[in-house]
C-alpha cells in the first residue's frame, strides 16, 4: 500500500511538473488593484476551461496551464466589464496584466464558462458542474470536490473546519437545516450552484449587532429545469447473502417553487444503509436558536436513556431499517411563511462484541475482566416539527417553533463476564418531549433595536432496566447488600425509573448601535427548570411475585423521591467595537442562583451570587483570511440524577448513590482559530486551540467489591482542577487537477477521581493524523488515496495502555465511455498496542452501474460490499476506571442488484 501510495504521489508530481504558469495583475482604469476578481483560462484547441483563480489583495491571480497551448483569458469583476485576452504559453511563464473598465464604457464580452468559485464577502458560490465528472449521483459526492469543503466522519458537511448549522434548498430550510440528511438525498444533477454563507445570522436585523463567526449556512441553488418540477430519484433493489435475502426500496422525491416546496424521503432495508440513525435522531436541533447560548450558565438534564449500545461506523452484524420523512414550506402571503416536518425511523439490529477490560490499578484488587455480549434492539423513533414566521415589514418579526419527539426502544443483552458468568439484561423505554420557541425582533430606528426569546421543553422519560444473572455465587456480596432473597434459582432484579422534565429559558435583547464602529447590548434572562425523579429496584421472585428488599448499605435507601428545582436570573452587558481590521466584542453577565431538592424530608438549598465575564476579538487579516480569540467563564449545574441519595442500578455491576449536596463547577474557556481562505496561491488553512480547566468538577468515587468488578460510586465535588486541551488543524492545497490535505488532531484529559478510597489522577492523549491526495479531472478516472494514523495513550492511576490504528485507504471512480460508472474504495485497518498487532481488517467495496446516457432516466447498478468478508473489526474504549479493546462483529459479504429511476 505505502509504494502504491508513492507512485501516485509522483505521478501528481509529474503531472505538477508539466504545467506553466500564466500571472499577472487586475487593476481598474485608476490603477488600484483589485481583489477578488474571477479569471478563468478556456483552451482555444478543447474549447474547455482548464484553470481558474481568483486575485487577492494585491490584485495578482496566477493559473497553471498545460504548456504550448493556446488560452482565452477572461477576467471579470462585479461592477466592471469583462475583459479578455488571447495567450500562447510555451515551455517559460507568461505575464498578463489586465486593466478593467466600467461597466457601461465597452460591449459585453460573452463569457463561454462559468467561473467555478467566486466570492462575494462573506458568500462563497462553488458553480456544480465545474468539479462534476459524472459519477456523482448526490449532494454528498459533489461536496467533496469542492475547495474548502470537507465531510467529517460523522457525514456532516465542515468549512474552514466548522460543522455546518443548516442547509438550504432555493433559501428554504431543507429538514430543518439538517446537514446529513442533505448529503444523502439531494441528487447531485440538480444541483447548479453551492453556496457558503459565512457569519450566517438567522435573523436579518440582527446581523449587524451579533457575533456570527462560528454559523455556516449553505444554500443549494437548483437548475432551471428542476424547479416547478417533481426531480429526485426511486431506487430498488434485492441481493443475498449468507444469512438471508436482501432488499432495498428508497424513493426521494423533491418539488421546489418560489410559493412552497416539499421534500419526500423513504427507506427500507435490511443491507446496514442507515438513513437516520439513532444519534441523527437527539442531534437534529432546530438551527442556530439557542435563547441561553450566551448566558453564562450551563445546566445539563441529563439523558436517561436505556444505555443503548452503539454502532461502530453504522456497521453491526445485522441491521434492518425503515425510514420515512417529509419536509414541506409554504409562504400564503410575502410576510408569512410556514414550515414543518415529520420523520419516523424504525430500526432492529444485531450486536455482538467481545471486550478485554483492563482496570486501573493493579493494586486495587480489581480483575481484569473479559466479556462476551449479543445483543438484539428494536427502536421506533419518531419526530414532528411546525414552524411559522411572520414578517409584517423589515422590522419587525415574529418565529414560532413546536417540536414533538415520542419514541419507544427495547434492548434485550445476553451478556457473559469472566468475573460474573451469565448475566441477561432486558431494557425499554418510551420518552417524549415537546419544544416550543417564540421569538420576536423589533427595530425600532438605526439605532435600537429588541428581541425577545423564550424557549419551553417539556420531557418525561421512563428507562426500565432488568438483570438476570445465573451464577448467583459470583454476585452473592452484592446481593446481600441489596438485601435480595438468595433462596431463588437465580437473582432477577429489576429497576424502574421516571424523570419528568420541564424548563423554560427566556430573555429580552436590547442594542443600542452608537456608530458604526460600535454598540452596546444589554441582556435580562432567566431559566428556570424542575425536575421529578422517582426509582425502585425491586426483585423478581421464582413463583412470580415481586420482593421489595431492604439494601444494608446506603442508610438502607433503595430508591428515590426527589424534587430538584434551579433558576438563574441574570443581567448582561457587551460592548463591541471594530477599529482597523480588530472587533473587539468584551462583556459580563451577573448571575443570581437558585439550586434545591428535597428528599427523605431534608431540604438542601444552594443560593449564590456570581459574576461571569467573556471576551471575543476577530480580526480580519484579509477578506478570506481571520484570527478569532473567544474566552468565556461558565456556571456548570448538574441534573437530578446526580443529585437523588437512593440507590440507583446503573448496571449489574455499577451501582450508585448521589450527593444530596453537589454544587455547581466553574469552567474557564478559552479558543484560538485561524482561517484562511486562498484562491490565489489555491491553499487553505485551518488550525483550531482550544483549552478548558475546570474547578469543583463533580466527580465519583468508587468502592469496588475485593475481587470483583462490581462498584458503588458517589458524586462529589473535585477540590482538583480538571484540564482539557486541544489542538486540530487541516491544510489543502490544490495543484492543477490533484488536492492534497493534511489534517492532524491532538488532544489531552486530566480528571480525578476517588477509587477504594484512593485519589486516582487520569490523564488521556489522543493523537491523529490524516493524509490525503485526491484529483478531480474531468473526462478521466478520479482516485482519493489517503492514510490515517490515531494513537490513544491512557495513563490511569498506576496503569499505562496504549492503542494504535493505521489506516490507508483508496477510493477510486470512473465514468467509461460515458455509459458506465465505477466506483471502488478499500481501507485495510491495523489495530496494535505497544507489544503486537491485535488484529487486522479490511474492506472493499465496488459497483458497477450502467446508464444509456446522462439524459437516460434508468440506471442499473450491481454493489458489492464487504468484499473481503471480514466479520470483525476492532477499537479501544476509555472509561472513568477502565480501558478496553474492542472486538466488534458486522455484516458479511453481499451483491445487490439495483434499479434506479430519475423523474
Amino acid at each position: 500500500m505505502k509504494y502504491k501510495i508513492l507512485i501516485l504521489l509522483f505521478l501528481a508530481v509529474g503531472v505538477t511538473y508539466g504545467q506553466v504558469k500564466i500571472e499577472g495583475v487586475v487593476k481598474d482604469s485608476i490603477g488600484t488593484p483589485l481583489e477578488l476578481a474571477n479569471i478563468i483560462a478556456i483552451n482555444q484547441a478543447t474549447q474547455k476551461l482548464d484553470a481558474y483563480g481568483i486575485t487577492n489583495e494585491n490584485g495578482q491571480y496566477k493559473l497553471s496551464v498545460e504548456k504550448n497551448a493556446k488560452y482565452n483569458i477572461q477576467v471579470s469583476y462585479v461592477g466592471m466589464q469583462t475583459a479578455q485576452a488571447i495567450v500562447e504559453v510555451g515551455n517559460n511563464a507568461v505575464t498578463q496584466n489586465f486593466t478593467l473598465q466600467n461597466d457601461n464604457t465597452l460591449d459585453a464580452v460573452e463569457l463561454v464558462y462559468e467561473m467555478p468559485v467566486t466570492i462575494k464577502g462573506d458568500t462563497i458560490t462553488y458553480n456544480a458542474d465545474s468539479f462534476r465528472s459524472g459519477t456523482e449521483r448526490k449532494l454528498g459526492d459533489v461536496l467533496k470536490k469542492l475547495p474548502g469543503v470537507e465531510l467529517n466522519d460523522d457525514g456532516e458537511i465542515e468549512v474552514e473546519g466548522k460543522t455546518v448549522g443548516k442547509v438550504m434548498v432555493e433559501g428554504k430550510d431543507f429538514f430543518d437545516g439538517d446537514s446529513k440528511l442533505a448529503v444523502e438525498n439531494i441528487p447531485a444533477n440538480a444541483i447548479d450552484k453551492v453556496e457558503v454563507l459565512k457569519n450566517y445570522a438567522e435573523v436579518g436585523q440582527l446581523r449587524g449587532v451579533t457575533n456570527n463567526q462560528d454559523n455556516i449556512a449553505i444554500n443549494i441553488k437548483l437548475k432551471e429545469g428542476k424547479k416547478k418540477f417533481w426531480f429526485g430519484t426511486i431506487t430498488g433493489g434485492l441481493g443475498d447473502s449468507p444469512n438471508e435475502t436482501l432488499y432495498l426500496a428508497q424513493p426521494k422525491l423533491f418539488f421546489y417553487s418560489p410559493e412552497y416546496s416539499v421534500n419526500l424521503i423513504g427507506d427500507l432495508n435490511n443491507i446496514g444503509e442507515v438513513a437516520f440513525t439513532r444519534r441523527d435522531y437527539f442531534k437534529f436541533s432546530g438551527g442556530f436558536r439557542s435563547p441561553s447560548r450566551s448566558s453564562g450558565t450551563n445546566i445539563n438534564l441529563g439523558s436517561n436513556d436505556i444505555g443503548f449500545l452503539t454502532m461502530q461506523n453504522n456497521r453491526a452484524k445485522s441491521i434492518e431499517t425503515k425510514f420515512g420523512a417529509a419536509n414541506f414550506s409554504y409562504a400564503p402571503s410575502k410576510t408569512l411563511d410556514l414550515s414543518g416536518f415529520a420523520i419516523f425511523s424504525n430500526s432492529k439490529n444485531e450486536l455482538q462484541e467481545n471486550r478485554s477490560v483492563v482496570y486501573t490499578d493493579p493494586d486495587l484488587n480489581i480483575p481484569d475482566e473479559i466479556t462476551e455480549s449479543n445483543t438484539t434492539q428494536r427502536s421506533d423513533l419518531g419526530m414532528l416539527k411546525l414552524s411559522a414566521t411572520y414578517k409584517p415589514n423589515a422590522n419587525n418579526q415574529l418565529d414560532y417553533d413546536i417540536l414533538g419527539r415520542v419514541s419507544k426502544e427495547t434492548q434485550n443483552q445476553n451478556y457473559f463476564s469472566t468475573v460474573i458468568g451469565n448475566i441477561a439484561q432486558p431494557e425499554e423505554t418510551s420518552p417524549y418531549s415537546i419544544n416550543q420557541n417564540l421569538n420576536y425582533y423589533y427595530t425600532l430606528n438605526d439605532k435600537n433595536i429588541f428581541a425577545f426569546e423564550v424557549q419551553h421543553l417539556l420531557q418525561d422519560e421512563d428507562p426500565f432496566y432488568n438483570a438476570i444473572l445465573a451464577d448467583k455465587d459470583n454476585y452473592e456480596e452484592t446481593a446481600n447488600d441489596l438485601g435480595l432473597n438468595n433462596a431463588q434459582v437465580n437473582y432477577n432484579i429489576a429497576q424502574e425509573k421516571r424523570v419528568k422534565s420541564n424548563q423554560i429559558d427566556a430573555k429580552l435583547d436590547y442594542w443600542n448601535v452608537l456608530n458604526n464602529k460600535s454598540d452596546i447590548n444589554f441582556t435580562l434572562g432567566t431559566i428556570y427548570s424542575k425536575q421529578d425523579f422517582n426509582s425502585e429496584i425491586y426483585q423478581y421472585l421464582d413463583n412470580g411475585s415481586i420482593f421489595n428488599p431492604t439494601t444494608t448499605i446506603n442508610d438502607g435507601l433503595n430508591f428515590n423521591d426527589i424534587a430538584y428545582t434551579f433558576s438563574d436570573v441574570y443581567l448582561g452587558a457587551h460592548y463591541r467595537l471594530k477599529s482597523g481590521i480588530f472587533t473587539f466584542t468584551p462583556g459580563v453577565s451577573a448571575h443570581a442562583y437558585s439550586a434545591k431538592n428535597n428528599q427523605f424530608n431534608v431540604n438542601y438549598a444552594d443560593n449564590f451570587f456570581r459574576l461571569l465575564p467573556d471576551f471575543n476579538t476577530r480580526v480580519q487579516l484579509k477578506n478570506s483570511e481571520q484570527i478569532i480569540f473567544n474566552y468565556s467563564m461558565q456556571t456548570n449545574f448538574t441534573d437530578v440524577n446526580q443529585l437523588a441519595r437512593g440507590l440507583v442500578l446503573n448496571n449489574y455491576n455499577s451501582l450508585f448513590s448521589g450527593n444530596q449536596e453537589l454544587e455547581s463547577a466553574l469552567s474557564h474557556n478559552l479558543n484560538l482559530s485561524y482561517f484562511s481562505f486562498n484562491m490565489f496561491n489555491y491553499t487553505n488553512v485551518m488550525a483550531r486551540l482550544n483549552y478548558s480547566k475546570t474547578v469543583d468538577r463533580i466527580r465519583t468515587t468508587s468502592a469496588f467489591e475485593s475481587g470483583s468488578v462490581i462498584r458503588v460510586s458517589t458524586p462529589f465535588n473535585s477540590n482538583f482542577a480538571d484540564e482539557s486541551a486541544s489542538a486540530n488543524g487541516r491544510i489543502e492545497k490544490t495543484f492543477g487537477k490533484f488536492k492534497a490535505r493534511v489534517n492532524g488532531n491532538v488532544s489531552y484529559n486530566k480528571f480525578n477521581q476517588i477509587i477504594n478510597n484512593l485519589p486516582s489522577v487520569n490523564k488521556n492523549y489522543s493523537y491523529t493524523y490524516r493524509t490525503s491526495l485526491s484529483t478531480n479531472f474531468r473526462e478521466a478516472p478520479n482516485f482519493e488515496i489517503g492514510y490515517r494514523h490515531t494513537t490513544q495513550d491512557n495513563n490511569q492511576g498506576e496503569r499505562k495502555t496504549t492503542f494504535y490504528t493505521k489506516s490507508p485507504s483508496v477510493e477510486f471512480d470512473a465514468l467509461i465511455f460515458k455509459k458506465f460508472t465505477f466506483k471502488t474504495d478499500y481501507t485495510y485497518n491495523n489495530f496494535s498496542d505497544e507489544d503486537r498487532t491485535i488484529n487486522d481488517f479490511e474492506f472493499w467495496n465496488a459497483s458497477l452501474s450502467y446508464r444509456k446516457n446522462q439524459d437516460s432516466k434508468w440506471e442499473f447498478e450491481v454493489k458489492a460490499t464487504n468484499l473481503l468478508d471480514t466479520r470483525v473489526q476492532n477499537q479501544s474504549n476509555t472509561g472513568n476506571v477502565s480501558v478496553s479493546a474492542v472486538e466488534y462483529y458486522i455484516q458479511p459479504r453481499f451483491v445487490t442488484f439495483r434499479l434506479r429511476y430519475e423523474l
